[in-house]
């Protein structure tokens, strides 16, 4: 799932463990919501969280406009960073003091919905007949479990090549030499040319020139992401879809996952390939520091980001000049993750039905053609993702990649939504770690996390 600013995917190891401590924690919908009422004048305050400091802007013009409206509630907006924010929702949710609506991600609900801790909005959306067609194809069908309905998709995020525009020119490497990159686990394809290319060692010489020194590099070509959970949203997920590999049997809630497939030991295998011939630094050297730090240093060329980041990239303050190209075409295409989020209602609100109204406004064309002007992120509305695409056009900000890969056939997937969410998720990113600090082959390590994975399912 998805940082506030340039950090890991939505589904980090550091997620992963923030959900583990929130299956501990017991159902709490008995318990008195956190919103309050002014008893005399009939007044209701929402309170409502949210992680991204880039988003609170927007989403604070969206609660004064639903106040307009609405001049008997007042939404309460709190901003917290990642990791505080998973943190404080669990001590809130242990002590019956959640707010009325948080911001919602793939990753953590099915624990919420497991414990009856979110309401069930179906009734809602069949009483006031919300189409769920506005949205982003398939958006809408990933907070729904066994016939109950966990959110309103919010907006949503796809993946590219972010790259040095500098480093890459000075090997004589242009934006259109990127735009149809392949790639594939034998040889890598032009995608493994280019990030040789793009690798230069202290002496000047790049990872294709004979006298390149694979010990003593300057500027890796490529940054691979390592503390990417289960899904590998910030690069092996995305290479190894576009090689054919699935991760689950169905999504959402799937009950048979497929880390056992050889195409993704072959795909994981690549990456460290990476490594051993110089164009990528060892794990264990980079680990102290994030991938943000190495490109805004200059020592990194390419890397995958996804589309919450273009400000960030893209902005005048940004350390280095950057550019997004697609990611590339594998054997089974090109291949992009597409992921959302939503907001979930707190099951022991005492204000459901004020929860309802700004959720229902939170997913509306209404608040999200607000936050499309900022240009942010993408609104799952399609109207507003088109809209935002030409707010960040307004601001000189070239993000067509992300909405042409959203619009190809048959270019998404989703990210797998089942139980145990948290469990495997360190299960396969101890496996793959393994594999990258040459303790283990990917055959062997991902066969033995897949017995575990679909082990908790039995």
């Amino acid at each position: 799932m998805r940082h506030a600013i340039r950090l890991s995917a939505r589904n980090s190891a550091k997620a992963a463990g923030a959900v583990l401590t929130l299956a501990l924690v017991g159902t709490t919908a008995a318990c008195g919501g956190s919103g309050s009422d002014d008893a005399s004048g009939g007044k209701t305050t929402i309170n409502y969280w949210l992680w991204d400091d880039n988003q609170t802007a927007s989403y604070q013009a969206c609660a004064d406009a639903f106040h307009a409206a609405n001049p008997d509630i007042t939404v309460k907006i709190t901003q917290t960073a990642w990791n505080e924010y998973w943190q404080n929702l669990t001590t809130q949710l242990a002590s019956g003091s959640a707010p009325d609506v948080w911001t919602d991600q793939a990753s953590y609900y099915p624990q919420f919905a497991t414990s009856n801790q979110i309401l069930d909005i179906q009734p809602y959306v069949d009483k006031d007949k919300v189409d769920l067609t506005q949205y982003q194809a398939g958006l809408a069908d990933l907070w729904v479990k066994d016939g109950k309905r966990y959110g309103l998709p919010q907006d949503w995020d796809t993946m590219a090549l972010v790259y040095n525009t500098t480093l890459l020119g000075k090997q004589g490497i242009q934006a259109s030499n990127l735009t149809d990159l392949t790639w594939n686990p034998s040889d890598g394809g032009t995608l493994e040319q280019t990030i040789a290319k793009a690798t230069v060692d202290k002496n000047g010489h790049n990872g294709l020139d004979p006298a390149f020194d694979k010990n003593n590099v300057k500027v890796y070509g490529f940054l691979p992401e390592w503390a990417d959970g289960s899904q590998g949203q910030n690069g092996w997920g995305d290479l190894a879809a576009s090689n054919g590999f699935t991760f689950v049997d169905k999504n959402p809630w799937g009950t048979h996952y497929n880390y056992d497939d050889p195409k993704l030991a072959e795909t994981i295998e690549w990456f460290k390939h990476l490594i051993d011939k110089g164009y990528s630094p060892k794990f264990d050297a980079q680990s102290t520091l994030g991938r943000d730090a190495v490109m805004d240093a200059g020592q990194g060329a390419i890397t995958v980001a996804g589309s919450w980041t273009i400000n960030s990239y893209l902005s005048a303050t940004a350390k280095q000049k950057y550019a997004f190209a697609p990611l590339p075409v594998g054997p089974a295409g090109r291949k992009t993750p597409i992921n959302g989020l939503s907001n979930a209602i707190y099951a022991g609100t005492k204000h459901k039905d004020q929860a309802w109204q700004w959720v229902k406004f939170l997913g509306s064309s209404s608040c999200q053609d607000l936050v499309a002007k900022n240009a942010v992120v993408f609104p799952a509305i399609k109207e507003a993702s088109a809209k935002a695409l030409a707010a960040h056009k307004a601001k000189g900000q070239d993000a067509h990649v992300f909405t042409d890969e959203a619009a190809a056939p048959n270019g998404t997937y989703f990210l797998p939504v089942t139980d145990h969410g948290n469990e495997i998720s360190q299960t396969v990113q101890d496996a793959v770690q393994s594999v990258i600090l040459g303790k283990s082959d990917a055959a062997s390590a991902l066969k033995k996390a897949n017995d575990t994975v679909n082990g908790m399912f039995k």
